[in-house]
């Protein structure tokens, strides 16, 4: 039996779809934060700190999930259930094995469908707690980080490509068209090899150079770990092109401006006309009332006359 379809039937329900839907220009990515089944201490440290960086946008669940196999076949469909329901679009998913030790998938989605996949193994990992430093220096909750990507490898290894995306994904925070200069971090991402990834986060520490440019320096306040990629899915090539259509941008209209109160207004130029060339045909009415008034005329001067005599 299929179940039914449920349509909203009020106004409000309406616009909360509407707020769902995927759109050609996006809003802020939120990120979800999940446990599963069985996780480790290291792990739950890791999704604290992901948490932690990313607090001002993202919904992290502590409750552990059973039967999320994100790379199986309908076993995604409790995170595209979780991903509906907070309407995230940037999932971050823990699990601890024997098989696959502190294992992390990072996913994104599209209309809360899964869109890609990485799974990566959490190695050498350091907290952000225990890392000691002036935490005058601490970035500022909100703002926008710096990317470092140093290595060939996330040129050549179609791993680290794709890791390199959901990692810029993850961790660019909201999208601005204008920067201040004041950057206040940075995260570094080393390609240690084909499948392995250094990754720390810094901050940056201006100092006196004699010049106006001022010199930087990288204070690390965590955290940091080896990311071994594992197992990686690419989006499907019909779901990428309808993924990746942009608003198209309206052609500026010469002459045409907009104002508050009178709307849309246009300029129209014409040609000087000349009127002294124009040609005037008889059936003018102007010229019919002339001809008229003149006849009138002519006829009281001749009665007139005539009455004169």
């Amino acid at each position: 039996m299929v179940a039914a379809i449920r349509v909203p039937k009020s106004q409000r329900a309406r616009r909360e779809l509407l707020k769902h839907a995927p759109k050609l220009v996006e809003t802020n990515k939120k990120t979800l934060i999940l446990h599963g089944t069985k996780t480790s201490a290291v792990l739950n440290s890791v999704l604290s700190d992901i948490y932690h960086l990313k607090r001002d946008n993202a919904v992290k669940y502590t409750k552990k999930n059973d039967n999320i196999r994100p790379f199986e076949s309908g076993g995604e469909t409790s995170l595209e259930f979780f991903s509906l329901k907070t309407d995230c679009s940037l999932i971050v998913y823990g699990s601890h094995s024997k098989k696959r030790p502190n294992n992390l998938v990072l996913g994104r989605t599209y209309d809360h469908h899964i869109y890609d996949l990485v799974e990566i193994g959490v190695e050498n990992y350091k907290s952000m707690e225990s890392f000691v430093y002036d935490k005058k220096l601490a970035p500022k909750l909100g703002s926008k980080p710096l990317f470092a990507f140093i290595g060939e490898h996330f040129e050549s290894a179609e791993e680290l490509k794709h890791l390199k995306e959901v990692l810029l994904d993850l961790f660019k925070g909201e999208v601005v068209e204008n920067l201040n200069l004041g950057v206040d971090r940075i995260y570094v991402c080393t390609a240690i090899s084909p499948t392995t990834v250094y990754m720390m986060h810094c901050a940056l520490r201006l100092k006196r150079s004699g010049t106006s440019i001022p010199r930087m320096e990288l204070v690390e306040v965590g955290p940091s770990m080896d990311l071994v990629v594992r197992r990686h899915r690419l989006p499907v090539e019909s779901l990428r092109k309808e993924a990746m259509k942009t608003a198209e941008h309206a052609k500026k209209l010469k002459n045409v401006m907009k104002d508050p109160i009178h709307g849309r207004l246009g300029k129209v130029y014409m040609p000087d006309q000349e009127v002294g060339k124009l040609t005037l045909s008889n059936d003018i009415k102007g010229l019919k009332r002339e001809r008229r008034e003149a006849k009138k005329n002519k006829e009281h001067s001749k009665k007139q006359k005539v009455n004169s005599e």
